[in-house]
């Protein structure tokens, strides 16, 4: 009973607290932008530059095919069981220790 009292009690203190707490007014709030003389206004754009070498004359265009050797050797894919089965004979091949400790520390 004490229990149920008391914890009704800090409930109705609670609710009592935030009807009573102020809060933000619901009147809107104009907000003023300062102006800047710069701001959206028309201006000339800046002289064009090349971003990779040469003059701002220099334009290349190539047009055909590569030949298949400039790109390198062709490496074919392995296939994903052979390296498992490699995996596992690197395991099973690998060095096991020869000493066991069965307590560390004392």
């Amino acid at each position: 009973m004490k229990t149920t009292l008391l914890v009704l009690s800090i409930l109705g203190a609670a609710t009592a607290l935030g009807q009573t707490a102020t809060v933000i007014s619901n009147q809107p709030v104009i907000m003023h932008v300062s102006d800047h003389p710069m701001q959206a206004e028309q201006h000339a754009l800046a002289t064009e530059h090349a971003l990779v070498g040469g003059g701002s004359d220099t334009y290349t265009y190539a047009h055909g095919e590569r030949p298949l050797w400039e790109f390198g050797p062709v490496s074919e894919p392995v296939p994903l069981g052979d390296v498992a089965r490699a995996y596992r004979k690197e395991k099973l091949s690998a060095k096991k220790a020869t000493k066991i400790l069965e307590k560390q520390g004392s």
